[in-house]
């Protein structure tokens, strides 16, 4: 079992980031210097990720563009003699072999990942969601396809999140556990704190086998007609071993907008061009807050 294939689904509106998302994808916002989903790639190539397979719709030919060859801006590059910057246009379309398929209809990610059908055929492969920036010294879909290939199962991406936001995620109840893997008793989609049969809640990685299309086929429409990818999950744990690993790394819900602050921010600072330069100025701005906190307020009086 060797995990050579990945599905990036990248065909939602982006509401929570309106009004830029009515004219930029989302996932083309940047961080840093990077698209959004540049991370999302770059993690999938350094697992081994060979092929790629980008579920669109309407709007996102910037993603298709990004990933193109440019011969007008390289043969301008050339003639300036910015060969550095030249070089990392070349590497872009040189990162994997990336295909798009076009999601017609927004009926939620079970039915963008069964687009991938004829992409996938009969070979397990990954999904990562590009709202999910995971910051890690593995990557994070890299220990999930570990996990896949030493147990020939599917396995989804955990991580253990407060009371309050359980009913915002797939749910996962385990029904046993060794070392960060949980082996899948059942699924529940975004649950209610009453109705959760835990904290640990899927966070946008999957690992799974082909199998996975047959569930998706037979799964009703749920909550505003979408297809969940995690009741056909749950229909497959019920036949077949299902597998959730507690990945290890910082996590950035990059489709919020603070957490793709905080993603900027962290990003940013790693960076060998602005980085240092960017804490001095974080530094300094935290002083200023504090000395503007700590002025007593200005009196008003009437007369």
């Amino acid at each position: 079992m060797q995990i050579t294939k990945a599905v990036i689904p990248a065909a939602g509106l982006g509401t929570r980031f309106l009004p830029i998302t009515k004219a930029l994808p989302k996932e083309m916002l940047p961080i840093c210097d990077k698209p959004t989903i540049q991370y999302i790639i770059e993690e999938a190539v350094n697992s081994g990720i060979t092929d790629i397979l980008i579920i669109t719709g309407r709007g996102k030919w910037p993603i298709v563009d990004y990933y193109d060859r440019s011969p007008e801006l390289e043969a301008h590059l050339k003639m300036k003699g910015k060969e550095e910057q030249l070089e990392k246009l070349i590497d872009l379309s040189k990162m994997a072999n990336i295909y798009y398929t076009r999601q017609t209809e927004p009926l939620g990610l079970g039915h963008a990942v069964h687009c991938a059908k004829s992409f996938v055929g009969e070979e397990s492969f990954a999904v990562l969601l590009g709202d999910d920036i995971i910051k890690s010294r593995m990557p994070a879909i890299k220990q999930l396809i570990d996990v896949a290939e030493k147990n020939h199962s599917s396995v989804i991406g955990i991580r253990e999140v407060p009371e309050h936001d359980v009913n915002k995620y797939g749910i996962v109840a385990s029904a046993g556990k060794k070392g960060n893997v949980h082996q899948v008793r059942n699924l529940v989609e975004k649950p209610s704190l009453e109705n959760a049969p835990s904290r640990l809640a899927i966070m946008g990685r999957y690992v799974l086998t082909s199998s996975i299309f047959g569930y998706l086929e037979k799964i009703p429409q749920g909550s505003g007609g979408e297809y969940q990818l995690t009741d056909a999950l749950n229909l497959l744990s019920k036949e077949d071993k299902v597998y959730a690993c507690e990945f290890e790394g910082t996590r950035f819900d990059a489709g919020d907008k603070l957490g793709f602050l905080k993603a900027t921010v962290e990003y940013s600072l790693e960076s060998p061009d602005i980085g240092v330069e960017f804490a001095k100025y974080l530094d300094g701005l935290y002083e200023r807050k504090k000395v503007i906190a700590g002025r007593p307020k200005r009196q008003v009086t009437e007369g």
